[in-house]
Parts: C-alpha cells; sequence; structure tokens
C-alpha cells in the first residue's frame, strides 16, 4: 500500500491539508462521522480543540479496528459548526493532528454546518482509509 501527496507549485502552499493523494492498496476503510462521544455516548470538552481531539482520537480508534493507522489515511472530511472558530484554532488543530496522527495530512476539506447530530457537537471528522 502506499499514499502519495501531491502539492503542486501552480497551487497556493498547503497548510494542514495535501491537494491531491495518490492511494494504491487493497483495502478501502470509510469511517464514519466521529464526534467527542465518551465511551458513555456523551459529548466531552467544551472548546473546538477539545472537541477535536476527542473527535480525531475517536476516528483513529476505529481505524485501528479495521487494521490501519493514520499514515493510512487518504482522506477526511472536517464539519465545523462555526469555521470561523475553526479557522481562529488552526495552529493549535494543527498541533494536535500532529501528536496523533502525525507530519503528514491526508486531502482535507472543511465543511461548515448549522449543527451536528449531536447538538452539543462542535466538530465532526469522516474519512477514507487505504490499507494494504
Amino acid at each position: 500500500m502506499s499514499l502519495e501527496r501531491h502539492n503542486p507549485a501552480e497551487l497556493a502552499p498547503p497548510s494542514g491539508f495535501s491537494h491531491a493523494v495518490t492511494a494504491t492498496g487493497s483495502r478501502l476503510v470509510f469511517l464514519a462521522g466521529q464526534t467527542a462521544l465518551d465511551m458513555r455516548g456523551r459529548i466531552v470538552g467544551d472548546t473546538l480543540p477539545e472537541q477535536f481531539e476527542t473527535a480525531l482520537a475517536n476516528l483513529l480508534t476505529a481505524l485501528a479496528a479495521a487494521g490501519g493507522a493514520p499514515q493510512d489515511l487518504a482522506r477526511i472530511t472536517v464539519y465545523a459548526t462555526d469555521v470561523a472558530d475553526y479557522r481562529a484554532h488552526a495552529p493549535e488543530l494543527g498541533r494536535i493532528w500532529r501528536r496523533l496522527a502525525g507530519r503528514d495530512y491526508p486531502a482535507m476539506a472543511v465543511i461548515g454546518a448549522v449543527r451536528l447530530w449531536d447538538e452539543q457537537a462542535l466538530v465532526e471528522l469522516d474519512g477514507t482509509a487505504v490499507l494494504p
């Protein structure tokens, strides 16, 4: 399995994402949206960074259960209830990402959402991984 990240010089330098990812492998893993739910099914964390960290950890836990690791992530979509707040916390979110998932970023998008399934949720992440 391999993922190759493409960040052409003709596009603005990516910060916290890759412009394109080529994936080759034998298994796709589709990861359901993960929020900051704890094991009891309750949203934890009052701030976007706190919730982002838990949501990312939950996504990585689901990926590990399928036999994958952070470097197998080809695409992530982030749904945020306040995109301005997400942008304001981008450096901190990047540090959280690097600590939990490493320095290689998948193709990513951030989408503004009026609300998420759990009303207290500020952020949700879903994704696709390619395993060997």
